[in-house]
């Protein structure tokens, strides 16, 4: 978050985590690059935070399996808790809340960034598709494996219209782009 407050000097930024350690640490980073009037912290879960709407999502959510856990390298547990890193049996659980609350808190048209495992690709596109995202793209990392999803936030009425029809579908991917970016410009609001 600390990263895109730099970057993009109008927006404003709310960041959310379940770790107090983690929490203070950013806390502190905002402060050493003078961000703290422009970042808002809360020390929750994903299921739990119900404040305001939202131009952008940004989430790295766990999305390791558990039954993968034991394999990791052991340079990663140096840098990560174990809490960063165990996404449930299938590795989806919290990424199916992150999706889940985003479909809320975001605007119409508003963004998700969604970081991924690899080999969920799939199933993470369904899971988007089924709470009304259109999947923009995939993003890979630079072992060329998905890595991220970068979608959008739409109606449903809208979304089932623009596959009725593949001269709609086009021009409501384009113009979707097109409005967010003309409309939202600098967004105001994001959380991470």
């Amino acid at each position: 978050i600390i990263s895109l407050l730099k970057e993009r000097l109008r927006f404003n930024g709310t960041a959310i985590d379940v770790s107090k350690n983690a929490i203070n640490i950013a806390k502190y980073n905002a402060k050493m690059h003078q961000l703290t009037d422009r970042i808002k912290f809360y020390k929750t879960s994903v299921d739990n935070f119900f404040k305001g709407k939202y131009d952008l999502v940004v989430s790295n959510p766990p999305y390791i399996k558990k039954a993968k856990l034991k394999y990791l390298e052991k340079e990663i547990y140096k840098y990560e808790p174990i809490l960063a890193l165990k996404g449930g049996k299938d590795g989806l659980s919290l990424i199916r809340r992150v999706v889940k609350r985003s479909s809320e808190l975001l605007k119409k048209s508003g963004k998700l960034y969604l970081e991924i495992g690899y080999d969920q690709k799939f199933k993470v596109k369904t899971l988007l598709e089924n709470e009304s995202f259109y999947v923009n793209k995939i993003v890979k990392d630079y072992g060329k494996k998905n890595r991220c999803i970068v979608c959008t936030k739409i109606w449903k009425s809208v979304f089932m219209r623009s596959f009725r029809n593949n001269n709609k579908r086009s021009r409501f991917r384009s113009n979707g782009d097109r409005n967010y970016k003309r409309n939202n410009g600098e967004s105001q609001t994001f959380a991470v």
